[in-house]
């Protein structure tokens, strides 16, 4: 048995539709500007070259129902609601035909953002990791097996603040599909099992407060909920 200098912290896993068994987190990668509206509300220009991507830690993970508290460091706190890939098979090079054959499922996912502190890293041209990857950022309901949902490439998005729409699109709207991303991402990757894709947010993000109550949902996936604590 091995020792260590401290307890090591527990594996992240996810809830599985259907199943006591979990699916154990292991990287998670986000898409960026992968609806051409959102691009536009941000202030940028979508690049069609080829998709680009940023990561959040593992242990970034809240599950869907929680509640989280307001972050530090930031005055303009969004969510961002997305349809996530879980691969549930190793790829590296991967065909684009091929792609869908390492999917395990899809869930309902929330990428939190430190708006405030991404858009200064950007302006000076930094990585985005502290207005991306801190606690509590990557929200994801329970991951729904290609079994029982097909890959769905069309369907409703949908996220509510307080009962009032925030965001409403379609996943005909990406720019880049899921088969394209996990081509193209296994060329820069190996992936792996327990990989997740955050595939990218519509426009209509915006800024929440203590006390309000997200809710979101995917055609054919169910919804996610989070609910904004007090600061710690």
């Amino acid at each position: 048995m091995t020792d260590y200098v401290f307890a090591p912290a527990a594996i992240p896993a996810a809830p599985v539709r259907g199943t006591d068994a979990r699916f154990p987190i292991n990287r998670i990668f986000c898409v960026g500007r992968n609806y051409e509206a959102h691009a536009r509300e941000m202030g940028v220009e979508v690049d069609r070259e080829a998709p680009f991507y940023f990561t959040k830690s593992p242990g970034t993970y809240v599950p869907s129902g929680a509640t989280v508290a307001y972050p530090p460091a930031t005055e303009n706190y969004h969510y961002e609601m997305e349809l996530v890939v879980a691969i549930g098979k190793p790829a590296f090079r991967i065909a684009r035909d091929e792609a869908l054959d390492v999917v395990y499922g899809y869930g309902c996912g929330l990428d939190m953002t430190r708006r405030d502190l991404q858009l200064a890293a950007r302006a000076k041209q930094r990585p985005w990791d502290i207005g991306k990857d801190f606690e509590e950022s990557a929200v994801l309901a329970e991951i729904v097996p290609v079994a029982q949902c097909g890959h769905p490439a069309s369907g409703s998005l949908e996220l509510r603040v307080n009962g009032e729409t925030k965001q409403s699109t379609d996943l005909t709207l990406l720019i880049w599909s899921v088969p394209e991303l996990i081509a193209h991402l296994s060329t820069l990757y190996h992936l792996q099992p327990g990989d997740l894709i955050y595939t990218g947010t519509p426009e209509g993000v915006g800024a929440v407060k203590p006390g309000d109550r997200i809710e979101g949902s995917i055609a054919g996936l169910g919804g996610i909920a989070l609910t904004i604590g007090e600061p710690a």
